[in-house]
C-alpha cells in the first residue's frame, strides 16, 4: 500500500515542491493576499496554504495547468462579473499557467472575504 505524502509544514515548504516558473507565481499571489490582509494568518490546511483572518479568507494551490484560488462560494457569487473569462465552480476559480496573474483581482476577493467575515460575525 502507498503512503501519501506528509503534508507540507508551511507555506514555503509547499511552494518550494514546484518549478521555480510556479513558485514565482505562488509568491506572487501570497504577495498579494498580504497586501490585502497583512494582519492574516498563513496555514496549511488540506494540505494546501491557506489564510485565516476573523475565518478562512482564502486557500491557493497550484496544478498542471492552473493555479486554484479557493475563497469560497460567496465570493464567486458576488463576484461572478469580475471572474469572467477564468473557470470557476462553487468556491474556486482557477488561473491558468499559460495566462498573467490578475493580482488585483486576488487581492478584491481577499476584501471580500474580509468584509463578509466580519458582517458574518456581527451577525453571531
Amino acid at each position: 500500500m502507498k503512503q501519501a505524502a506528509a503534508a507540507p509544514a508551511s507555506i514555503d515548504d509547499y511552494i518550494a515542491t514546484f518549478p521555480v516558473g510556479v513558485q514565482k507565481r505562488l509568491q506572487s499571489i501570497r504577495r498579494a493576499i498580504r497586501k490585502a490582509a497583512p494582519e492574516a494568518e498563513e496555514k496549511i490546511s488540506y494540505r494546501i496554504p491557506a489564510f485565516t483572518l476573523g475565518g478562512n479568507l482564502i486557500y491557493f494551490a497550484a496544478f498542471r495547468t492552473h493555479i486554484g484560488v479557493y475563497p469560497g462560494a460567496a465570493a464567486i457569487v458576488a463576484m461572478i462579473a469580475d471572474l469572467q473569462g477564468y473557470r470557476t465552480a462553487k468556491g474556486t476559480v482557477q488561473f491558468p499557467l499559460d495566462q498573467p496573474l490578475p493580482l488585483p483581482l486576488i487581492e478584491k476577493l481577499v476584501q471580500f472575504k474580509i468584509d463578509h467575515n466580519a458582517q458574518r460575525a456581527k451577525r453571531k
